[in-house]
């Protein structure tokens, strides 16, 4: 495959697909002279990664190269396309924004990133952060915030302001000693907890008494320094403290 044809790996029907299958206006060059952005869109939900694409597709100075839709296939499109501006999704079927992100980079040093994702954790923006990501998007910002920042970020801005970052490393030492603090029990109870679980269902599954689960729940509230299960819950999960169902 040749630069520029934008032929996305084999999705879930086998079929590949082409930036001009989407109908995407032709592209013009920046207004000073200078080629477009080149932009390949990393998305494992097609709807996502079509309405990315007619929408960043039809700006003159954007032009967008390909698809991806999974971890592995980063290093191929990235080698077929040369691309300035990656834009995905952070939570991907075979790993994260920032596994793609580090594939991305042996093949292409200079490639840029846009994460977006519905996962506001600190977990993740400190992976965004640990990708070198230029901006991190919650997928419920509008369009025109979408497009402003992959322009931004193309261009060599970075939108993640340092006070952001020095903020999210404070919270990350925090949390790493508490994370530090719970034992494995612990932790197996507050993953179930994070998932709905109730005291005496986690007992069962864990083959525990109420009672030591009671313990280990008390335990956890206090290490986290936390009031009740919801907020260990919340915690737990904007800190990477326990996994999570893909986004």
């Amino acid at each position: 495959m040749g630069k520029g044809q934008g032929l996305q790996p084999a999705g879930r029907n086998g079929q590949g697909r082409r930036v001009s299958d989407l109908k995407v206006p032709t592209n013009g060059a920046h207004q000073n002279g200078n080629r477009p952005l080149r932009i390949v869109i990393v998305d494992d939900h097609q709807l996502v990664s079509d309405g990315l694409g007619m929408l960043l597709g039809s700006q003159p100075d954007f032009e967008v190269a390909g698809f991806a839709n999974a971890v592995a296939d980063v290093a191929a499109l990235t080698l077929a396309t040369d691309p300035d501006v990656v834009v995905m999704d952070f939570h991907l079927r075979d790993g994260t924004g920032l596994d793609a992100a580090v594939a991305i980079r042996k093949v292409q040093p200079n490639a840029r990133f846009v994460f977006l994702s519905r996962d506001d954790s600190d977990s993740a923006w400190l992976a965004a952060i640990e990708a070198g990501a230029g901006a991190f998007i919650h997928k419920s910002r509008a369009a025109t915030d979408v497009i402003e920042a992959v322009r931004q970020v193309g261009n060599g801005a970075s939108l993640i302001p340092p006070s952001m970052i020095s903020s999210l490393l404070s919270r990350n030492r925090e949390a790493e000693v508490r994370r530090e603090s719970l034992s494995g029990r612990e932790r197996e109870v507050l993953q179930l907890m994070s998932e709905g679980w109730s005291s005496r269902e986690i007992a069962e599954k864990l083959v525990l008494s109420p009672e030591t689960v009671k313990s280990h729940v008390a335990a956890i509230l206090e290490k986290l320094n936390v009031s009740d299960r919801t907020q260990a819950a919340i915690y737990a999960v904007r800190n990477g403290l326990v996994e999570q169902p893909a986004s």
